[in-house]
């Protein structure tokens, strides 16, 4: 069972399209390459206060311990011993920079993959968020409205109204499935 965390980023979108797709899903659990090549899961998740802090310390192990006249090896043990806490607390790494950086928390969602848990956590957020679109020049379409004028349909050719569910089936999956 996977558990994901979601967080959405300061100051989000109106729309709920563009909301979703801004939202962060935070897996929990042990992350194997922040066990085993910390420096590198920090930089490519851009936790750069995280590397900072990380290189600091270990310098600060070696150069403590090796003038208190430890033994190499056993030096390596304890930096081994504090990469595999990384491993653990990576997702508790990456949730405390996104809060630092203003994001919030709205959900957490349980599943047996990544894809389960989106789909779940869609299905519940998406009746809460408001239908909100751009139709035309800066006028909004409502849940209820049966046409609408979008140039941006493919297929729609100067101002020729269209449907939504024909402007939704030429949508991708994920978009139609958020649009319900």
């Amino acid at each position: 069972m996977n558990v994901f965390t979601v967080h959405e980023p300061p100051n989000p979108p109106a729309d709920r399209i563009e909301r979703a797709e801004k939202l962060e899903f935070v897996r929990d659990g042990f992350t194997l390459l922040a066990a085993v090549i910390p420096p590198l899961w920090m930089a490519l998740n851009r936790l750069w206060i995280a590397l900072l802090a990380y290189l600091l310390a270990v310098a600060a192990v070696g150069i403590v311990l090796g003038a208190a006249g430890v033994n190499q090896s056993m030096i390596s043990l304890i930096i081994l011993a504090a990469h595999i806490v990384i491993g653990f607390e990576a997702d508790s790494i990456k949730r405390w920079t996104l809060e630092r950086r203003g994001w919030d928390e709205v959900g957490t969602v349980a599943g047996r993959n990544r894809a389960e848990c989106e789909r779940r956590f869609f299905d519940n957020w998406i009746i809460q968020q408001p239908f909100l679109r751009t139709a035309g020049r800066g006028t909004s379409v409502d849940r209820g409205s049966e046409q609408a004028f979008d140039r941006n349909v493919p297929g729609n050719r100067d101002g020729e109204a269209t449907t939504l569910d024909q402007q939704a089936s030429s949508r991708p999956l994920w978009r139609r499935l958020l649009r319900r």
